[in-house]
């Protein structure tokens, strides 16, 4: 019963897809290529908006993401051209998922962290204030966005956006400026005067094939068993909230198919995380990853000094489960090891586009 909802469920998910006009922000990216394969996927005609890939190699040229879609490389600080772009396309949803990512470079260059993560938001919804063909907008941000008080509890949606280093407090910052337009120009009370539905997204630490970005757990694990030494990991006892990249973004396609349809009563914030059991701590992920690559891969405890790093983080995901109806599919063993059979795929020469999608078909037909 469960693989046939699911297929209904799939079948419905094309049908509402297959030739909606998408603007997807950061297409070159980790978690942007995979939306934009799962958008092609389903039928969607999709025009991506971002810098070239920042690691060699890159999902995007890998998997040839930028195939089926139509791509602009350009700056999202580039306000005019954004909203040009923007304009010609005439898209109906758009999906904000440029960002800087990655919590040790925002120490590096915080100033361009805010830049890029918090006025880059603004330039993105004051272009749909003027391109009235948009009727979703989903703003990914992260579970870092909460004021993180190393409760044992996960943070709910209404808990306090802050943030201890500049990437965290950036996109804190990113929630207050989404929730700002949604109250100044996008309200829900006035919904059949502007026709827009607002909301944002917050995921917890998300992981899978095609991830090649520098500070960042698995890549890092993956980078040092390739070479053949032993994985050096910096905070091993730091729990997250870790869930395979198709898992928020299940969520992104069904809570955009909401504002769509319904907007004024999803127009919020929303988070999408894992389920209690796979709120694990960093050495476990890690010594499961080594597992399943094998072939002799250890890891030790890295002493030297780091920037400040939260201890224990995780969400809360009971309103989008109850009035979404989302929920995780992949457990953390599966999503590791899905994870090095992509990577194992890469390094034998495999179609990787090919291997991509599979492997969204596979999720999608998850019960």
């Amino acid at each position: 019963m469960g693989k046939r909802w699911r297929a209904v469920e799939d079948m419905d998910m094309r049908q509402f897809w297959n030739g909606r006009r998408v603007f997807l922000t950061g297409h070159t990216g980790f978690k942007g290529g995979w939306l934009a394969l799962w958008l092609q996927h389903l039928g969607a005609r999709v025009h991506g908006y971002a810098l070239v890939p920042n690691t060699q190699p890159a999902l995007f040229h890998v998997a040839r993401v930028g195939e089926g879609m139509h791509s602009t490389i350009a700056d999202i600080g580039d306000r005019q051209h954004l909203e040009q772009c923007m304009a010609s396309f005439e898209p109906e949803v758009v999906f904000h998922l440029a960002a800087q990512p990655i919590v040790r470079a925002s120490y590096e260059d915080p100033v361009g962290t805010y830049a890029t993560n918090v006025m880059g938001t603004a330039h993105l919804l004051d272009a749909v204030r003027r391109v009235t063909s948009v009727r979703a907008v989903v703003v990914v941000t992260s579970d870092k966005c909460y004021e993180n008080r190393e409760w044992d509890r996960g943070y709910v949606e209404t808990d306090s956006m802050g943030g201890f280093d500049p990437y965290s407090s950036s996109k804190g910052c990113t929630e207050l400026v989404a929730a700002a337009y949604r109250n100044s120009f996008f309200s829900p009370a006035r919904h059949t005067q502007h026709r827009v539905g607002l909301a944002s997204a917050r995921a917890g630490n998300v992981i899978g094939g095609g991830d090649w970005s520098r500070d960042r757990l698995v890549p890092d694990i993956l980078r040092s068993i390739e070479a053949g030494h032993s994985v050096r990991i910096r905070n091993p006892d730091a729990t997250r909230p870790w869930q395979h990249v198709l898992e928020p973004l299940s969520g992104y396609l069904m809570l955009a198919e909401r504002l769509v349809t319904s907007g004024p009563n999803f127009s919020e914030g929303w988070n999408f995380g894992p389920t209690e059991q796979d709120t694990r701590p960093v050495h476990w992920v890690v010594e499961r990853l080594i597992k399943e690559w094998g072939e002799g891969a250890s890891w030790q405890k890295d002493g030297a000094e780091h920037p400040h790093e939260a201890r224990f983080l995780k969400l809360d995901i009971s309103k989008s489960a109850e009035r979404l109806h989302w929920k995780p599919r992949w457990p953390l063993e599966l999503c590791l090891q899905r994870i090095v059979e992509w990577h194992r795929a890469a390094a034998g020469g495999f179609d990787m586009r090919a291997t991509t999608i599979a492997q969204i078909k596979e999720f999608a037909a998850c019960p």
